[in-house]
């Protein structure tokens, strides 16, 4: 994480940490009881079921208050339409924040296979003065702050105590106030 540092402050840059996640919209499975012989219905709002996607970046600098940026993805099973982010919506999302930030920026996220996609690292290569892109190890929750309120997470539920505040840059941590919120599309 070291390196991270000292390349942010070198060049003036935003630390950008980018996850994303998704949920199902088929509901859970209804349950009631009825007298015995009689059939119990159960009425469920959106069988047809689909998929919200999200994806989001937290942005730090020293000295700035961080930044939030999501987009969305709705899917409802309709023909042509995407299940899920594509190497574009990245892509788009990593111009969208440097647009609204207006500086450098470095780019850290996982292992996902879209991610790794060649017009990704092309893009990051054509655009090297403003970009660097950084991966982080294949399962480091402690290491990504988009990752640190999930309660899968097992790292919120440690003690905080050694949080002192700051997150190896000294940016606040763990103020949900302060963030600005914005959705990109």
């Amino acid at each position: 994480m070291a390196r991270y540092k000292s390349t942010a402050r070198d060049l003036g840059a935003y630390v950008c940490f980018e996850d994303e996640a998704g949920q199902g919209l088929r509901p859970p499975k209804g349950r009631t009881w009825a007298p015995r012989g009689a059939r119990p219905v159960v009425h469920v709002r959106g069988a047809g079921g689909g998929r919200v996607s999200i994806a989001g970046v937290a942005c730090y600098r020293p000295g700035d208050r961080p930044h939030l940026f999501y987009k969305l993805l709705v899917y409802r099973r309709r023909k042509g339409e995407s299940k899920g982010f594509t190497w574009q919506d990245y892509q788009d999302l990593i111009i969208a924040a440097h647009r609204n930030l207006a500086a450098p920026l470095i780019w850290c996220w996982d292992n996902l296979n879209i991610h790794l996609a060649p017009e990704l690292a092309d893009f990051a290569a054509e655009n090297k003065e403003w970009l660097r892109v950084y991966r982080l190890p294949a399962y480091a929750p402690d290491l990504n702050p988009a990752e640190m309120g999930l309660p899968q997470c097992g790292f919120c539920r440690a003690s905080l105590a050694w949080l002192s505040g700051s997150l190896f840059f000294g940016v606040p941590v763990g103020l949900v106030s302060p963030v600005q919120r914005r959705r990109l599309w």
